[in-house]
């Protein structure tokens, strides 16, 4: 239905800044329809041009999207609105596997004992990454096969692919990006003005047809998690990794790969990287699942001309990742206890992976869940399921806020699940498949 709020102002910046400041403060909640353009027109004496002006604003700001048919409408989580107001909403007493969180009890950041010690200060015009930093870098990426020559670090992997996409691409250019995907990603594109071109995904990564299909459409970027992809827990198998190395190296004209290794040292998967595949690309290797969320350190590999743009556009901006965190990270990875529990995060987040899809699978319910701290389970209906699995105590994150135009799926966060709880979360899903099944009849 269309908002009941009245939309004011007499200029394109005016309305747009009208409607900001209404989903801003929730008067315009995510998913409510804007008025057609001429009726806003009409209603405040302007021109319908100006009105498409403050909606096109909007839209290059990431607080609204065209939904085809339904018209434009509040994105369902707008750029313009604080994280911290978009979670989904969990009962008292219910357990929230919705967060995408790795376990806290498992981050070595929690129980690192760490100090300044005898550091030498870092002053303005050194160089930006600390060389020990630089050394354990190229190392175990020259290990996993991705290309470490050239190297820059960045506050973070959405940050990495921000920097990336912004060394290379305008507003309107078309991104293939995979679906579902990763929620944050999708509303970066949003606010950067790109357009997302979806790429369906299997266990085993992006699928041929469809890059291929997004390629022919004129795709200027692809971003692609290698592995423990965000909702799906898909990991790209050495044999799609072949083909679409292939198919990528056939493009004549140029493409940037973009590759997100987010969950790379608990993601319980091996990496096959497409790093080197074209001409322009950059492989991004984040720290804060494995380490903390909290250490905004992600190392980013990549042909000498993006790694140039991107160091080049940090100097102007925050200058170099503070050498404070990048010591921090150097003494974790070095450290035996940080490295042992580590490897235990990643053995338990497996083996909760492992359960819950088969304890699920004897329950007659499909789910993927190959590596990384999710489960996606398709679902007929995602409000339903989820009502279903709050009212069992359980809370999980619908799948809208991942999808473009797959199936509808719940995402469950299993980092924190005791292995005592398995069953009965996978009877708790199985019943509201079913309830949903019943409901669909």
């Amino acid at each position: 239905m269309p908002v009941q709020y009245r939309i004011e102002g007499t200029g394109a910046e005016s309305i747009a800044a009208n409607i900001e400041e209404a989903i801003s403060r929730g008067a315009l909640a995510p998913g409510a329809t804007l008025p057609p353009i001429r009726e806003v027109a009409a209603d405040l004496g302007v021109n319908a041009n100006t009105v498409a002006a403050a909606y096109r604003l909007l839209r290059e700001r990431g607080a609204v999207e065209t939904a085809g048919r339904r018209g434009t409408r509040v994105r369902d989580r707008p750029a313009t609105t604080p994280r911290s107001a978009l979670g989904v909403g969990v009962p008292p007493g219910a357990r929230d596997l919705s967060t995408g969180n790795p376990d806290p009890h498992l981050l070595p950041i929690a129980v690192a004992n760490w100090s300044l010690g005898s550091r030498s200060p870092v002053l303005y015009g050194e160089s930006g990454m600390s060389p020990q930093l630089l050394k354990r870098a190229r190392a175990t990426l020259a290990a996993d096969a991705v290309p470490a020559i050239h190297l820059t670090l960045t506050s973070g992997a959405l940050d990495g692919i921000e920097r990336a996409l912004n060394a290379h691409l305008r507003p309107g250019d078309k991104v293939a990006v995979e679906d579902p995907g990763w929620a944050n990603l999708l509303d970066l594109l949003a606010a950067l003005g790109l357009s997302a071109e979806p790429v369906r995904v299997d266990d085993d990564g992006p699928l041929l047809l469809d890059m291929a299909r997004a390629l022919r459409r004129g795709v200027r970027a692809v971003i692609v998690t290698t592995r423990a992809q965000n909702p799906t827990g898909a990991a790209l198998s050495a044999e799609r990794c072949a083909a679409l190395r292939s198919l990528l190296a056939s493009r004549t004209a140029e493409v940037l790969v973009i590759e997100d290794d987010h969950c790379a040292e608990i993601a319980g998967a091996p990496l096959h990287p497409l790093a080197g595949a074209t001409r322009r690309w950059a492989f991004v290797r984040s720290a804060s699942k494995a380490y903390g969320p909290d250490l905004r350190l992600a190392v980013m590999a990549g042909d000498r001309r993006t790694i140039e743009r991107v160091h080049g556009r940090l100097r102007l901006g925050p200058g170099w990742v503070s050498h404070l965190l990048q010591d921090l990270a150097v003494d974790l990875w070095s450290d035996d206890a940080a490295t042992t529990l580590v490897r235990e995060a990643e053995q338990h987040y497996a083996a909760n992976r492992e359960s819950l899809c088969a304890a699920l699978a004897n329950r007659g319910v499909v789910a993927h869940g190959r590596s990384g701290l999710n489960v996606w389970i398709p679902v007929p209906d995602e409000a339903v399921a989820c009502t279903r699995l709050v009212n069992s105590g359980w809370a999980a994150a619908p799948g809208t806020r991942f999808r473009m135009g797959t199936p509808p799926g719940i995402r469950v966060t299993i980092a924190d699940l005791a292995a005592d709880e398995i069953d009965t979360l996978a009877d708790a899903i199985a019943d509201a498949v079913r309830s949903n099944d019943r409901r669909s009849v």
